[in-house]
C-alpha cells in the first residue's frame, strides 16, 4: 500500500513524556488518531533496542508503527500484526566501516578510558557500544581522544552524544559511521519510495541533531534544552537547511512538549491541519 506520508519520530521525552517538563494529553489523543490513518506509515527512531521499544508501547500506549530503527539506527524491523521482522540488509550496508570489528573488539580498545563506564549488556549489540559518562568530564577532550584511538585502528566511527537530564548522566554511543538515524531514516525512504517531501522527523536531543539539521522536515519539541535548541539552529543554518527545521513553542493552552509538539511541526508543514483529518481518514472510522 502506498503511505503518502513517512513519518518518523524519536521515542524518549519526544513521543514519550518522560521528561521533566508537563505533558499537553489532548494532543496525545489526538496524534494516536491521526496515526491510525491509511495516510501515515509510522516509523520510530530510537536509542531503545526492541525489548525497550515494545515495553514503551504496551506502558504508553503507543500506535503500532510500522517500521523501527532502533539502536540509535544500528536495527532495522520491518512490523507486520506484531510480528518484528530484522533487515539483515542494513546490517549488510553499515558493517564495512568497522573494518572486521566488534564491540567486544571495541571495548577491549578504548579500556584504557577510565571516563568510560560501560552501559548494560541488553543496551549494546554487534554494530553499537554504548558507554555511560559523567556529565562534569571535559566531553569535548574526550570525544577528540576516542574518535582519534578508533581510527588510527581503521574504524570509521560515529560518536553520538546525548544527555539523559532525568539521570543526570552522559550517554556515547559508538556506531559504523553510516549507522546515523540520518542514514537510517534515507535508506527507508530509498526502499520504500517516498519523495523527500513526503518524509517527516521528530526529536528532541543531541543524537536527533544530524536529521534535525539535515534536508529532511523536522521538528524540535519544545522540550528540547536549550543548548540542543542552539545547536540544532545552527547546524541547520551551517547545512544550508534552516527552512526545513522548525522548533516547537508554547501556543495558548498547548505547551509544545513531546507529542504536542509533533503536532505543531506536522502542522507547520501542512500534513495535519485539524480533527476533521481524523474523522475523514481513521482507519476505524472514528
Amino acid at each position: 500500500m502506498h503511505h503518502p506520508l513517512l513519518l518518523c519520530t524519536d521515542l524518549d521525552r519526544t513521543m514519550i513524556p518522560n521528561g521533566i517538563q508537563p505533558d499537553f494529553p489532548e494532543s496525545r489523543q489526538f496524534f494516536s488518531q491521526w496515526c491510525r490513518s491509511e495516510a501515515v506509515c509510522l516509523v520510530y527512531v530510537t536509542g531503545r533496542h526492541k525489548t525497550l521499544v515494545e515495553e514503551a508501547i504496551a506502558s504508553y500506549h503507543l500506535p503500532m508503527p510500522d517500521y523501527a530503527i532502533t539502536d540509535v539506527g544500528t536495527k532495522i524491523y520491518k512490523i507486520t500484526d506484531g510480528h518484528w521482522q530484522n533487515w539483515s540488509d542494513w546490517e549488510d550496508e553499515i558493517s564495512g566501516d568497522w573494518n572486521g570489528w566488534d564491540n567486544a573488539d571495541i571495548r577491549r580498545l578504548l579500556a584504557p578510558f577510565s571516563a568510560l563506564k560501560a552501559q548494560e549488556e541488553a543496551k549494546q549489540n554487534t554494530y553499537k557500544v554504548s558507554y555511560y559518562v559523567s556529565p562534569d568530564e571535559n566531553v569535548d577532550e574526550l570525544l577528540e581522544q576516542v574518535g582519534a584511538n578508533l581510527a588510527e585502528n581503521g574504524i570509521k566511527a560515529s560518536l553520538v552524544w546525548s544527555v539523559d537530564e532525568t539521570q543526570d548522566i552522559g550517554l556515547l554511543d559508538i556506531l559504523p559511521s553510516e549507522a546515523t538515524k540520518l542514514h537510517g531514516i534515507r535508506f527507508l525512504r530509498e526502499r520504500l519510495g517516498f519523495p523527500k517531501h513526503k518524509v517527516f522527523f521528530a526529536g528532541d536531543s543531541g543524537n536527533d541533531l544530524p536529521v534535525l539539521a539535515s534536508d529532511i522536515l523536522s521538528v524540535l519539541v519544545a522540550n528540547a534544552t536549550e543548548e540542543v535548541k542552539q545547536q540544532a539552529v545552527n547546524l541547520a543554518k551551517q547545512n544550508g537547511h534552516a527552512s526545513t527545521l522548525y522548533l516547537a513553542k508554547k501556543q495558548g493552552r498547548r505547551n509544545g512538549n513531546y507529542v504536542d509538539g509533533i503536532l505543531q511541526g506536522l502542522e507547520y508543514f501542512e500534513f495535519c491541519n485539524s480533527v476533521n483529518d481524523v474523522k475523514a481518514d481513521s482507519k476505524d472510522g472514528d
